[in-house]
């Protein structure tokens, strides 16, 4: 996980791009700061392996505090500003990453995107800054990993009577556009949708609207207590872990708050095998595009109940993460170009078990 800390004079600013930063896999904020003064303070107590910096600062700005950093305690930087003519200059000081600040009638969306795409393709540079300290905390990481398993929300308990057909959906990074691409190519009748994305709080619900209203079909922001109904599209809140409850037959939406799973809240692994504990072998797992292993678990239980797995293949992903580490766990019955992802959904609706 890469520490973060959230420079910007703004409290809006700071509340808006910790939430979003914190959302992209591996990425925590720790801390955020109000200047340059209280960011000094903040870096020496948690030694963040990124710091975003506003230009427009009271007291020093961020371009002076950029070149302080870089003499006195570098490491990388990203500069996220409104003003652009300073692009190229923070660049020649040292910065890795600039984003442009949310512009006027964008929506969070956009801008989540553009930070999640900057923060990937700066992976691998921000990771050279991390110490050889990680290797002395693998053995508390091996334990976090313990505390985060599904188990911790959900015991594996697969359906003894398998329930009407359904699919749960996981995807992160390059999901948002992903999923629209499949959603636009599915018509009714089809059996109901759950989907987990790895998106902030606040989003989850402007994206459902949005995908609503590309698709014939239901797609909504799941609530806690909703009935799932057939050709309806259940989308995770961006701060809640959602399950398929089996009562008696019918399906219903359940909403756990509590510790990240997998390192996501919502996760793919609680929704997939919860899934896999109402439905069993008449469900559907889809796999895409995404960075991390969120979902292996879950999906693998759901193979060996003997529900149809798929996977996004590598050349159609953004990130081939989360899917690569699905068929690495035998979890995937199947690789498929994102192209043919909504046929094969459709395909399932029709038929029993595994395609």
């Amino acid at each position: 996980m890469y520490k973060v800390i959230v420079i910007d004079d703004s409290p809006l600013m700071r509340k808006m791009l910790s939430d979003m930063i914190s959302q992209v896999e591996d990425f925590e904020v720790v801390a955020t700061a109000c200047d340059a003064y209280e960011a000094r303070d903040l870096i020496k107590k948690y030694e963040p392996d990124l710091v975003t910096i506003d230009i427009n600062m009271p007291g020093m700005d961020g371009v002076t505090f950029l070149r302080n950093l870089m003499r006195l305690h570098p490491m990388p930087a990203i500069v996220i500003s409104t003003d652009v003519s300073k692009h190229h200059e923070v660049f020649d000081d040292g910065a890795v990453g600039f984003i442009p600040k949310k512009a006027i009638g964008e929506n969070d969306i956009s801008f989540f995107s553009r930070i999640e795409d900057t923060l990937m393709k700066l992976t691998f540079l921000i990771s050279r800054h991390k110490t050889k300290s990680d290797a002395k905390k693998s053995s508390v990481t091996d334990i976090e990993t313990v505390k985060n398993h599904p188990d911790l929300l959900l015991p594996l308990n697969p359906a003894p009577m398998n329930g009407s057909r359904v699919i749960a959906i996981g995807a992160s990074t390059g999901g948002v556009e992903t999923l629209m691409e499949i959603f636009t190519h599915l018509t009714a009748p089809l059996p109901p949708i759950l989907i987990t994305l790895h998106i902030p709080f606040g989003f989850s619900g402007s994206f459902a609207e949005r995908m609503n209203r590309l698709s014939p079909l239901h797609i909504k922001e799941a609530q806690d207590g909703d009935l799932v109904e057939m050709s309806s599209v259940y989308i995770a809140p961006g701060n809640k872990h959602m399950l398929l409850d089996n009562r008696q037959g019918k399906y219903f939406i359940k909403l756990l708050d509590g510790v990240r799973i997998s390192r996501h809240k919502p996760s793919v692994d609680v929704l997939m095998r919860s899934v896999c504990n109402a439905a069993g072998k008449n469900a559907m797992g889809v796999m895409l595009t995404g960075m991390g292993d969120d979902g292996s678990i879950g999906m693998k239980e759901m193979h060996d109940a003997g529900a149809l797995t798929i996977a996004q293949s590598q050349k159609s992903c953004v990130v081939f993460g989360m899917p690569d580490k699905a068929i690495k766990a035998g979890a995937i019955d199947e690789i498929v170009d994102l192209s043919k992802i909504a046929a094969k959904i459709a395909s399932f609706s029709t038929q029993y078990g595994r395609i």
